[in-house]
């Protein structure tokens, strides 16, 4: 089990610190129309460069899940924009900043220093995108004062996350041999990965376990034979029941699915000219249930360590393949399930259900998806993984449950 990082209330006075009182369990933000100064253009600016970054090879360490620096650099860039606003309630620190000071040049420090924490090979970059959003503040002292409180908000979520385990060598998981038991797939059957991630302090949730899916259905009973049954025939390589469509949407969802979110996150926020509280407030919240929703279903994954589907079929069907490359974790609950409920909650909290939704992907370039509902695009998404031979809709079901209980939490924290 693991413990979250303690919420201090921190006072900040001419650029100095000081920590007052003890820690508190702080609310999330309620909905406000306050007017700010300018748009989430800093918000948008800061999550694209992290979202580059992510799909560039070599730049994000292999056993540190990208969840992490989407939830930091949010973090702190909503942190900072309450600071110098006055609206809202940060997530992890309370810093009174002497006003007037630049909600912008806030965010855009803020965003700055936790990525050239993250990435120093980037720092020229980030130095040049941040150039050009200070340089849009006219005042300068209210630019001086944001960068203080940008910069303090910064070094202080970094400091507090520097020992939550995700720095710790993974353990290595010794293959199952029993019945249901993971082991790992083919075709490179390569050890399993963030196993240490269960260990991991999340950032809102109190424990790791708190939400953790019910035991799995047994082998033997007509539910798992349902369900390995769908697979088998419907997530085959050489499938004869997969239509198109669901060809389609099993290749559509194939990349890390907190990219796509946090891509519809950035349309839905710009098409509805969401001012700065509510973009920061929005990707906090988004990232924040990510992060933590992954720490909660790798829990669950290696506290099960169900095997995937491919390993229990081949017991029958030899030559069996699915259609997508079977991920290097347990497959109980689904990630892609987990990340879509979370995702499809938060923005339906700010947003409404019903919203025209256009989606692209970057597994499958040139298909757009539209959908109606957040709800629909989390559903496709978690079924996608059956198409693709990669889940049982027991692991959906329960992703989708996972996910629901860990926004629900971050939400009403």
């Amino acid at each position: 089990m693991t413990t979250p990082v303690s919420r201090r209330r921190l006072l900040v006075t001419g650029g100095a610190a000081a920590a007052v009182l003890a820690a508190t369990r702080l609310p999330a933000a309620a909905a406000t129309s306050a007017p700010v100064r300018s748009g989430a253009d800093v918000v948008l600016a800061w999550n694209r460069e992290l979202l580059a970054i992510v799909r560039t090879a070599g730049l994000q360490p292999a056993t540190v899940h990208p969840t992490r620096s989407f939830a930091l650099l949010h973090a702190a860039i909503h942190d900072a924009v309450v600071a110098t606003t006055g609206v809202g309630r940060p997530y992890l620190f309370t810093v009174d900043v002497p006003r007037p000071a630049s909600a912008e040049a806030a965010a855009a420090q803020a965003g700055h220093d936790v990525l050239a924490a993250l990435y120093p090979t980037r720092t020229a970059e980030f130095d040049a995108l941040l150039a050009g959003q200070l340089a849009g503040v006219r005042s300068v002292a209210e630019r001086d004062a944001g960068v203080r409180a940008g910069r303090l908000v910064a070094r202080l979520l970094l400091g507090l996350r520097a020992g939550d385990g995700s720095a710790a060598v993974p353990p290595v998981l010794a293959p199952g041999t029993a019945p249901g038991q993971y082991r790992p797939t083919p075709p490179a059957f390569a050890a399993a990965v963030f196993t240490h991630w269960p260990a991991v302090t999340p950032f809102v949730l109190d424990r790791a376990d708190r939400f953790r899916p019910g035991p799995y259905p047994a082998l033997t009973g007509a539910h798992y034979a349902r369900a390995l049954a769908e697979v088998a025939a419907d997530g085959r390589d050489v499938s004869t029941t997969r239509t198109p469509e669901g060809t389609e949407q099993a290749r559509f969802w194939a990349a890390p699915i907190w990219n796509y979110w946090n891509e519809i996150t950035q349309s839905v926020v710009a098409g509805s000219h969401s001012n700065l509280v509510v973009a920061a407030r929005v990707f906090a919240r988004l990232n924040l249930a990510f992060a933590d929703a992954v720490i909660a279903f790798y829990e669950a994954k290696y506290h099960y360590r169900i095997w995937r589907p491919i390993t229990a079929i081949r017991l029958e069907v030899p030559d069996w393949s699915s259609l997508a490359t079977t991920p290097a974790d347990p497959s109980y609950p689904g990630a892609h399930s987990v990340i879509s409920r979370a995702g499809a909650l938060v923005l339906r909290q700010e947003y409404g259900p019903n919203r025209p939704l256009a989606v692209t992907s970057e597994a499958l370039p040139g298909v757009v998806r539209r959908f109606g509902s957040f709800a629909d695009v989390a559903s496709e998404a978690g079924l996608s993984r059956i198409f693709a031979g990669v889940h049982t809709r027991i692991d959906h079901e329960a992703g989708q449950q996972l996910g629901l209980d860990v926004a629900e939490f971050v939400l009403r924290s």
